[in-house]
């Protein structure tokens, strides 16, 4: 009797063991899928900073650029041209870094734009027996405009002296343009106000000159804009009004950027 205990006590010990040894089908399923999961990769592309997270930064871009009759290339077809003109933008910005490498920030913008045209006369030769000329045309633009701006930072070395950023910005314009342009004797004036709302993007090219000066140059790529223009002749009666809309992307020369920030706390030297 005491064997037959004995045997059926070992029995029960040996059957305790195996069926802990044995997984359930639950964590048969979880192990199945532990091992099918895809290691993931860790490209370390935010391992080196380039900003640090707390940091503020202030900047500011500065462009103008003239435009003489002596720098027209076109001087077989056009004749006695007297061209002046000139552009100036001016866009101060603010932006705090809320993570490594990312900031938020707004801008603000201002671009004055004159320019007037004396005399220009146009010959296309005897053969096609077609000659133009036409003289005191002006232009001139003002406008202002305020942006909101995400920029994200990508350090190209492990001092982080160098570095890539994009940038997605949404901004609107409100300004005036006149031109105008004598007929008959008489000089008419033509006034258009612009309304304008853009979704942009533009990457760049950033590095310390100082360390906590940092120089860099952006290309706008372009985005998504839309604009509302009223015309009104120099009396203000409205004589007409458009809206368009237009997606494009590509390298736009106008939009080439060069500028410069200062960080108010460069938190590297803490590092």
């Amino acid at each position: 009797m005491k064997k037959l205990i004995t045997t059926l006590l070992l029995l029960c010990a040996v059957s305790t063991v195996v069926a802990q040894q044995i997984p359930t089908t639950s964590e048969q399923s979880q192990t199945t899928k532990k091992k099918r999961r895809t290691p993931r990769i860790d490209r370390e592309i935010n391992s080196n900073k380039f900003v640090f997270k707390g940091e503020s930064m202030l900047g500011l871009t500065v462009s103008y650029g003239t435009l003489e009759s002596e720098d027209s290339d076109l001087g077989l077809i056009i004749d006695n041209i007297n061209l002046r003109g000139s552009m100036f933008t001016i866009k101060p910005h603010y932006g705090y870094f809320y993570r490594d490498n990312n900031a938020i920030g707004v801008r603000l913008g201002y671009t004055y734009a004159d320019g007037t045209l004396d005399n220009i006369g146009l010959n296309l030769g005897q053969a096609n027996d077609v000659n133009l000329s036409f003289g005191d045309v002006g232009y001139n633009n003002r406008a202002y405009s305020a942006a909101v701006y995400h920029r994200s930072y990508m350090a190209l070395d492990k001092k982080g002296r160098f570095g890539l950023f994009a940038e997605w910005e949404l901004s609107g314009q409100m300004g005036q343009s006149k031109f105008s342009y004598s007929s008959e004797g008489t000089l008419k004036t033509t006034v258009s106000d612009n309304y304008r709302l853009r979704l942009s993007f533009a990457p760049g090219l950033s590095v310390y000159i100082f360390p906590n000066v940092c120089a860099g140059v952006s290309f706008g790529l372009g985005g998504l804009q839309y604009n509302h223009i009223k015309q009104s002749d120099g009396n203000g009666n409205t004589i007409g009004e458009r809206d368009f809309s237009k997606l494009r992307f590509g390298l736009n020369l106008a939009q080439i950027n060069i500028g410069v920030n200062i960080h108010l706390w460069n938190k590297k030297k803490d590092r």
